[in-house]
């Protein structure tokens, strides 16, 4: 989807709300983002890992209920929105019964977090995690493999059922 397609779906509704095909979206710069997810890490240690990863899930889960198709369909479409709204260029590496791998150019949340010596894309792993388990059927297991930040050309989340 192109930026000019993207820009006509979104709609504001004139008292403070913006909406991208119908669901509830809002504006935030990454580095927003990346202070808050700081702010975790100073307070939760590695434990703030997780708790990013499940807003993911989350926002991931909201996303995922105005898709519908084949599985191969929702998640071309799932990919299509997060580079329509500014989550990086995503790429389908590979698609099978058990696993699903992305890759992530332009990452906003490495871009904004800096040299890390760990991957940061917890809210993609998040979303690409609750993708994974409604197209694959199971429950699944996202873990970031390559990051922008840690010196990664792109970022590279792999999924599978556990």
């Amino acid at each position: 989807m192109t930026a000019e397609r993207a820009s006509s779906a979104l709609r504001h509704d004139g008292a403070g709300g913006l909406s991208y095909r119908g669901s509830r979206y809002l504006l935030v710069r990454p580095e927003t983002l990346v202070a808050l997810q700081k702010a975790v890490e100073a307070a939760l240690g590695e434990r703030a890992a997780a708790c990013l990863v499940a807003g993911g899930r989350a926002g991931g889960g909201s996303a995922l209920r105005s898709v519908e198709g084949s599985a191969e369909e929702i998640v071309e479409r799932l990919l299509a929105m997060g580079g329509a709204i500014g989550w990086g260029e995503f790429a389908l590496e590979r698609f099978g019964p058990d696993e699903l791998v992305v890759t992530v150019r332009n990452s906003p949340f490495a871009l904004a977090y800096g040299a890390a010596e760990a991957p940061v894309c917890h809210l993609t792993r998040g979303v690409l995690e609750r993708l994974a388990e409604r197209v694959l059927g199971a429950p699944a297991a996202a873990t970031e493999t390559a990051c922008l930040a840690t010196g990664a050309s792109f970022c590279r989340f792999a999924a599978r059922v556990r």
